[in-house]
């Protein structure tokens, strides 16, 4: 059994489809006893920008911003490339409470650590 998910999420609001996916799959980790971790990458890092997950609502499912918090409560990790705030000109203070700003070697770690990477 796995003890660590890596879910990169390089899909920004751009294409809310493909947001729903890291945060739920993230949430069922935690709740297998898995230690979760959703890494924004690129144009990823949109999501969890202030006021942008409020904005998307898929179908019947709650707000993003919603399963956003959800995951969060249940102990999903959310860390945030500091190399592409920098490429698209965002602040560290410019994302939700909870995902925290890191550096690329971060991601290196994570992987290096994780025992399967699902990339979104």
């Amino acid at each position: 059994m796995a003890d660590k998910i890596l879910y990169v999420q390089t899909s920004g609001i751009d294409t809310p489809e493909r947001l729903y996916a890291p945060f739920i799959l993230a949430s069922t980790a935690v709740s297998m006893d898995i230690e979760a971790t959703v890494y924004f990458l690129i144009k990823g890092i949109t999501v969890v920008k202030k006021g942008e997950a409020e904005k998307i609502k898929m179908g019947t499912f709650p707000s993003l911003k919603e399963v956003m918090d959800q995951a969060l409560q249940a102990g999903v990790k959310l860390m945030v490339c500091e190399q592409s705030c920098q490429l698209l000109g965002l602040d560290r203070g410019d994302f939700e409470d909870g995902a925290n700003v890191v550096g690329a070697a971060t991601l290196n770690d994570l992987l290096l650590e994780a025992d399967a990477v699902l990339s979104f």
